[in-house]
């Protein structure tokens, strides 16, 4: 059985260790053992750059473990995904492993934040002044060309992989 280690900002939900218990019986249902981040149980004498260091290299240990990883890429606290699952789905993509993304967002970058473009100009910036890259693609660059990209859920995102593996 191909395992896969399920990353996001799930982890930070109220109900997370439910919810990864949710993730992987939905792993089962296709056919796949699910490795959630909270599955690894940290010593009770860690705190702060302790633990985070912890939580960090038993993370890498789990991903390394993984077959595959699929990993929730929609918007978290701003416009981006989170950026501990894009450290993982990087770090995933440079093992070789496949990676596949779900995200509920199909809109290209250009429609998901405001943005501003001066007349006769062929470059979107945001409000700030930066550039928002458009190559039509709903995700960065580095994410979209690296993952396969699944619009929809988890489930959706399970589904796609299972027909794949």
């Amino acid at each position: 059985m191909k395992s896969i280690y399920l990353a996001g900002f799930d982890v930070f939900r109220p109900d997370a260790r439910q919810w990864g218990d949710t993730l992987k019986v939905l792993c089962s249902k296709y056919g796949f053992m699910g490795l959630y981040p909270l599955d690894n149980q940290a010593p009770r004498n860690l705190s702060g750059p302790e633990l985070a260091l912890w939580i960090y290299r038993a993370n890498i240990g789990l991903i390394e473990q993984a077959d595959m990883v699929a990993a929730n890429v929609n918007a978290f606290r701003g416009a981006e995904p989170d950026s501990g699952t894009a450290f993982e789905v990087g770090y995933a993509a440079a093992l070789g492993k496949p990676v596949w993304v779900y995200t509920d967002d199909a809109r290209p970058l250009i429609k998901q934040v405001p943005v501003v473009r001066s007349p006769g100009s062929p470059v979107y910036t945001d409000t700030q002044g930066y550039t928002v890259e458009d190559f039509g693609l709903n995700l960065n660059l580095m994410i979209a060309c690296s993952a396969q990209v699944v619009i929809g859920s988890v489930e959706d995102c399970l589904s796609e992989m299972s027909e794949h593996a």
